[in-house]
């Protein structure tokens, strides 16, 4: 049994300390607001993010960071990729010294470019060997509700991935260990981009061939940008790649392919943030997304487009001509 330390009290946040508390450890959950930690303690239900899922008795929630934090183990990091740095800053001084930080969060940040597990190590100090990242399709609710799940834990340090993946590891949840957190990072960050255009195509109504053909093409662009940043191709063959694309497209439960169908229907930006309700990270990754791609050399057609629509430089209509008006190429040379 160790301590885990969840610092966030969203629906993957909640669902992770579920899966640790499950797994046999005792893990403490920070919610911002008092009300929602009190709630939790007092129901053992997230009412607000996770209503209807029993939560188990080794779990508890605080309001107090410092309390969440006091002698754990494993740091569970689980908030908006964009909020990240700011938040980190002012948790860090409260981090056990040995602790190892696990990220839960699939986005690249806006100004920087950098990756979660960088962003987590410029403003922590930590060395990269305890900094792991938890990727893969993750669909909350339903992890949540017992549904057999699969997911890889990256870490440059096999050990690491291996302790944690046995503090996991619970009858419906199967943690598998890799040393590829480039793949595993870039996996899950672009794959909100591509969802965010497969949402597009089902919002306009253009149906499944078109879905298949944005997934595929997807994962391409994904594996191009991966490769030209040093990631293990094969990465993007396995749960953290092609497995977290094709939930995070395929699901209603995706929040990313829930906000592009908003705006494939018609909705602003601003109206299907109001819809959507929780964060969809490609939103705002999706230009951090291409401007890794521009600096590598990198063709990733997708992207771009929804980077355009996002920003409002294209309309959804503009972004479906402009994907079907691509020169056809041989399908092992191509873009998408």
């Amino acid at each position: 049994m160790v301590r885990v330390a969840v610092l966030s009290a969203g629906s993957w946040g909640t669902t992770m300390a579920k899966v640790f508390a499950d797994a046999g450890n005792r893990v403490t959950v920070h919610a911002r607001r008092p009300e929602l930690a009190a709630a939790i303690n007092r129901e053992h239900v997230n009412p607000d993010y996770l209503p209807g899922i029993v939560l188990p008795g080794l779990l508890r929630a605080t309001s107090d960071v410092g309390e969440a934090l006091a002698g754990a183990e494993y740091v569970v990091l689980s908030i908006p990729a964009q909020s990240l740095r700011s938040n980190l800053a002012g948790w860090a001084p409260l981090i056990e010294p040995d602790a190892v930080l696990v990220s839960l969060m699939k986005g690249i940040e806006t100004d920087s470019g950098l990756r979660m597990s960088q962003v987590i190590q410029h403003v922590t100090g930590v060395p990269e060997e305890r900094v792991a990242v938890l990727s893969g399709p993750n669909l909350a609710r339903e992890i949540a509700a017992g549904h057999p799940a699969a997911s890889v834990i990256a870490c440059p340090d096999e050990n690491s991935a291996r302790y944690l993946q046995e503090a996991s590891h619970t009858p419906y949840f199967r943690p598998y260990t890799a040393t590829d957190v480039v793949g595993c990072e870039l996996g899950g960050a672009v794959k909100n981009v591509i969802a965010l255009a497969v949402g597009l195509a089902g919002g306009l109504g253009l149906g499944d061939n078109a879905r298949a053909l944005l997934i595929t093409r997807g994962l391409a662009e994904t594996a191009r940008l991966g490769a030209a940043m040093g990631a293990d191709p094969l990465t993007f063959s396995g749960l953290a790649g092609a497995g977290d694309l094709i939930a995070t497209c395929s699901s209603p439960l995706s929040r990313n392919r829930t906000f592009g169908e908003h705006l494939g229907r018609g909705l602003s930006v601003e109206e299907a943030t109001a819809a959507t309700r929780q964060t969809a990270e490609g939103v705002k990754s999706c230009r951090a997304v291409l401007g890794l791609a521009r600096a590598h050399g990198v063709e990733m057609p997708i992207t771009e487009v929804v980077a355009a629509v996002v920003d409002g430089t294209a309309t959804v209509r503009d972004a479906a001509d402009v994907l079907l008006a691509r020169t056809p190429k041989p399908e092992r040379y191509s873009a998408a």
